[in-house]
């Protein structure tokens, strides 16, 4: 039964390879695509459920017994994440599949989605930071190339940027681990926890703590967000939504892990750090999206905002602030996806980047226009969608650490966000029309689902809050008790 844990990876990854055998075939490569991911939602499920009911559960390749051999681990956080962004995978591909071009289709651009599919599992799921490093490269390997997949001259020069700042990225975490190998003698994230809390986080451990803090801090665009905001709006709509909602992801995720695991014990250095962090990014990306004009950009910047909110929860530290890290991740995925579905529609309806060249367009498409409205509330916060519980949670954890600089950059980031979407909707879709009957393109109906669906998960993670925050508990409380995670690994059971 233990097997499952490895399918959300090689599922994709096997489909991604027998794709590429079916170029001339876009309406086959499509109906396998999207029944892959459907069919990686399902186990993901199913896993979740699992784990629920029996705790958590790990896979020992070759059957190497830990700290040895590779090993796949799945708890409820880790199964969380891989199962919102196998859902969030489905509905992008429902988008795509309308709007993308052949011209896409025939460069093997579904082959690369599922490949970048296959590493966000499995960097939600591996148990050994190595192999952490592994899925992270498959992962970008696979977005380099979605990134420049069309060759326009502003994918070239936004990928030569995304490229080198990721390569410089990937040889700092390398560097970081041969040091922290040189340190535990393992690589195994359980034994690392044990080794460390045996022998004390030393200085030379917090320095190599930081030195991965940067690196996934890159990855995740914290304060270190400057390659982000122009390399996730030039690949096609439905890859921008897949960057915004999964792979920034991956970097809190791996931040969360690393913290709460294998390096809580010097939280006045490396907490600190990260609160600091936190802050300044959510001003930096404040600024950012209070100055654009472009859709797509302040879009961008609000992906930056949402990074630091989150990792308020993990600065602060306290059960209730953890708590709503996981919660308002979960909503932060399916929420942005969808913001960049809405813009890149508004984009392709009017054929204009920037509000001031756009407007009147709920005349023409109402349906569509509300749903960026509830969009908008959602990220916000507003009650009872998807982003109030995690933000109250977070907000909870604050006052109750007496963090209260980050309290009120944290909700104040909430008006920022709130005057630049609403700056959108007010400008872009009231006032005249500057669409014609002539000129009006229809709403591909498989878009419009997509749009639906995402819309309908925001409400129902919003209003079944309580059963959500079950498997949210479960989580946060192996999170803040290592030992729960380490004992689940290193027992010869």
């Amino acid at each position: 039964m233990n097997n499952i844990i490895v399918l959300p990876l090689i599922i994709p990854i096997f489909t991604a390879v027998i794709l590429v055998f079916l170029r001339n075939y876009i309406v086959v490569q499509r109906m396998i695509t999207i029944t892959t991911m459907i069919a990686v939602s399902i186990i993901s499920f199913f896993l979740l459920e699992l784990v629920q009911r029996e705790g958590i559960i790990k896979l020992d390749f070759s059957g190497w017994k830990p700290p040895f051999g590779i090993l796949f681990v799945a708890d409820t956080f880790s199964v969380l994440m891989v199962l919102t962004s196998s859902i969030v995978t489905v509905f992008c591909l429902l988008y795509a599949f309308s709007t993308i071009g052949e011209r896409h289709e025939n460069m093997f651009i579904y082959s690369f989605v599922l490949l970048l599919v296959g590493g966000v599992n499995g960097s939600f799921l591996t148990g050994d930071i190595f192999n952490l490093f592994v899925c992270f490269e498959v992962m970008l390997m696979a977005s380099y190339v979605l990134v420049a997949l069309g060759g326009e001259k502003v994918q070239l020069r936004e990928s030569l940027k995304y490229v080198l700042i990721n390569v410089i990225g990937s040889s700092i975490f390398l560097i970081a681990l041969a040091y922290l190998y040189s340190t535990v003698k393992t690589l195994n994230m359980a034994h690392i926890a044990e080794r460390v809390a045996e022998a004390g986080q030393d200085p030379m451990l917090t320095t190599v703590a930081l030195v991965l803090f940067i690196v996934f801090s890159l990855k995740a665009g914290l304060v270190l967000f400057f390659w982000l905001p122009g390399s996730y709006v030039v690949p096609p709509t439905a890859v921008q939504a897949l960057f915004a909602a999964l792979l920034t992801k991956v970097g809190v995720y791996a931040l969360i892990r690393t913290f709460t695991l294998m390096f809580p014990h010097q939280p006045e250095v490396t907490h600190t750090i990260i609160g600091i962090f936190a802050g300044a990014t959510i001003i930096l990306g404040c600024m950012g999206a209070l100055a654009s004009r472009n859709v797509l950009t302040i879009a961008a910047y609000n992906i930056v905002i949402a990074v630091g909110f989150i990792l308020i929860g993990l600065a602060v530290g306290t059960e209730s602030a953890i708590a709503g890290s996981v919660y308002y991740l979960i909503h932060d995925m399916v929420a942005k996806a969808l913001l960049f579905l809405l813009v890149g529609m508004m984009v392709y309806l009017t054929g204009e980047k920037l509000i001031d060249h756009m407007s009147g367009l709920i005349r023409n498409y109402p349906l569509f226009g509300w749903i960026y409205f509830l969009t908008m509330l959602a990220l916000v916060g507003i009650p009872p969608l998807s982003g109030f519980v995690g933000k109250v949670l977070i907000g909870k954890g604050a006052i109750e650490a007496g963090s209260y600089v980050l309290l009120f950059l944290g909700f104040a980031s909430s008006l920022v966000v709130l005057f630049s979407l609403l700056k959108i909707f007010l400008s872009s879709f009231f006032g005249e029309t500057i669409i014609t009957n002539e000129d009006k393109k229809p709403l591909p109906i498989s878009s419009m689902a997509s749009f639906v669906a995402l819309a309908l998960c925001m409400i129902a993670i919003g209003l079944g809050a309580e059963q959500l925050l079950v498997y949210v508990q479960n989580a946060t409380n192996i999170l803040v008790n290592p030992s729960i995670y380490i004992d689940a690994i290193l027992s010869e059971s």
